[in-house]
């Protein structure tokens, strides 16, 4: 009906995460931009949600009713999946919800089940046979797995006799029970978006994708209907070397296909780097990043995410650069916009390639780390090069997100990070380094392109067209204290990097959860 909803875990008595108190908040938009804040749908009430309304997800039925499917926890510390529906679903704000009678639908009565570790039901999708599908992630005596379950009339739940897919955990290495999950259907080289009760197109793969210890990893493979199971490409026990949605501060997020424009957005939770007296005297904690369309690469091997067109229509004061050069040791201020608050796209050419440093493959393992290691100070080959952003004046705070090349035996590897080491003075603030690689055809493409928003505490960093993205959370004084910040596009490589083009915008203020005037978070 026109409008876009936003269910997320809240704590509406604190801004402190509490067991017991976690209901689902509620906001809409018709633009992903703007949002106003609704009541809560659904509060922990019954024995079968009375520790919590945890993740879930919504669909759409035949006929255009929503329904939503949830964990909840009870007393015993046993999750079941509960379902809800609108009381007025003419209603397009969807503002009130009633839980079904029979809650909870589905219980974690699987052999070997732990109990405690049975949640997150994905969205439904129908199959060939005209039964609708949800996934549940599980753990279980010896694996982790996405169990899969039917339904004719999405009440009434069978558990498949196997996975939709699931692996021993005994040969993960770095791997423990995968939590919220999500299960979409994507086109290689297409940005169109795929309704997954829809007939599977030819040549389409899908995505799995997994919350696992701190951050949001996937999987490519195709879903075997006659098995009724996902096949993944590529089986890689360490799960260390799986590919990430973000390579920061990202968890829990959920993809939702958008039939008003026939796209996939994807959208994460990001939490506080902060301390907790500091959530408490702001009265609000944990941000949802800005809404990102995605889709596959043409090779079929990458996911690739990008902000929604919707975000530029806060740009304003457009100020445009051709045609630098940075040597190394160059800094180019950036000036002309609000630094606390800015989009900036930069495209960086390379213009040789022979300085590029070798590869070892065993960075894949903990690109953080060489990411400390091989920090914008330390000078390479092939980079660093990229920006400065949220810097004081005498440069004691700034956070820097920049690219390296490097020459691996067939092809090129870009390791891009998000280093906050030295983003804030202030104490008991979390300030790693983030980084994640891609990979680069440089002798047919020599640009890399980095676009970074900022909106003071959050930066989020999409890499070379969205192959590697990043988001952090910075906390810098300069921020409460100076009201103003520097930026910067640098070089301290050997190698020369052109800049044919740079724009960068001031963003102005979202309406984001206003209430009576003032923000409601």
């Amino acid at each position: 009906k026109g409008i876009y909803h936003n269910f997320y875990q809240y704590n509406p008595h604190c801004a402190l995460w509490c067991w017991g108190d976690i209901t689902w908040g509620h906001s809409v938009s018709t633009d992903l931009v703007n949002w106003i804040q609704l009541e809560p749908v659904i509060e922990p009430d019954n024995p079968s949600d009375i520790d919590g309304c945890w993740t879930g997800s919504a669909t759409i039925l035949s006929g255009g009713q929503p329904v939503i499917l949830y964990t909840g926890g009870s007393r015993d510390k046993c999750q079941v999946q509960n379902l809800v529906h609108p009381k007025n679903p003419s209603d397009p704000y969807l503002r009130e919800w009633t839980k079904t009678g029979n809650n909870p639908v589905i219980q974690p009565v699987v052999p070997g089940l732990n109990r405690s570790q049975f949640r997150d039901p994905t969205t439904g999708w129908i199959g060939p046979d005209g039964l609708w599908r949800i996934a549940v992630g599980a753990e279980l005596k010896s694996y982790t797995a996405a169990l899969l379950y039917k339904s004719e009339d999405f009440l009434s739940w069978t558990r498949v006799d196997h996975p939709l897919y699931s692996q021993n955990l005994s040969n993960i290495v770095e791997c423990n029970m995968w939590e919220c999950l999500d299960f979409f259907a994507v086109l290689p080289g297409n940005n169109t978006g795929l309704d997954m009760s829809a007939a599977i197109l030819r040549g389409t793969k899908h995505a799995l994708k997994m919350s696992v210890g701190y951050f949001d990893k996937y999987l490519i493979g195709v879903y075997d209907l006659k098995r009724d199971a996902f096949v993944p490409d590529t089986i890689v026990d360490d799960c260390r070397l799986w590919l990430k949605i973000d390579y920061g501060n990202f968890y829990a997020s959920k993809s939702f296909f958008d039939s008003k424009k026939g796209r996939r957005i994807i959208w994460g939770w990001s939490k506080e780097a902060d301390c907790r007296s500091d959530d408490v005297a702001k009265g609000w904690a944990g941000i949802h990043t800005i809404p990102r369309t995605i889709w596959l690469d043409s090779n079929g091997k990458q996911l690739l995410q990008w902000p929604v067109d919707e975000i530029e229509s806060l740009r304003t004061n457009e100020i445009n650069h051709q045609g630098l050069e940075l040597n190394k040791g160059d800094m180019f201020e950036i000036n002309g916009v609000d630094t606390f608050q800015a989009d900036v796209e930069i495209y960086f050419e390379l213009t040789s390639i022979n300085a590029a440093e070798p590869f070892n493959s065993s960075s894949l393992l903990d690109p953080e780390k060489h990411c400390c290691e091989a920090g914008a100070s330390v000078h390479g080959g092939i980079g660093p090069f990229g920006l400065v952003i949220l810097a004081s004046n005498n440069m004691d705070e700034h956070t820097v997100v920049h690219f390296r090349v490097y020459k691996s035996q067939q092809k090129y590897m870009i390791l891009m990070c998000s280093d906050l080491r030295r983003s804030s003075i202030r104490p008991s603030r979390y300030t790693p380094a983030y980084g994640g690689f891609f990979e680069l055809d440089l002798a047919k493409e020599r640009k890399i392109s980095l676009r970074t928003l900022i909106d003071r505490s959050a930066v989020e960093s999409f890499g070379g067209g969205g192959r590697v993205c990043i988001t952090s959370r910075v906390y810098p004084a300069v921020l409460a204290d100076v009201g103003r910040a520097h930026m910067y596009a640098f070089n301290n490589g050997s190698a020369t990097v052109r800049v044919p083009q740079l724009s960068a915008w001031t963003m102005r203020n979202a309406h984001v959860n206003v209430e009576n005037g003032r923000s409601a978070i």
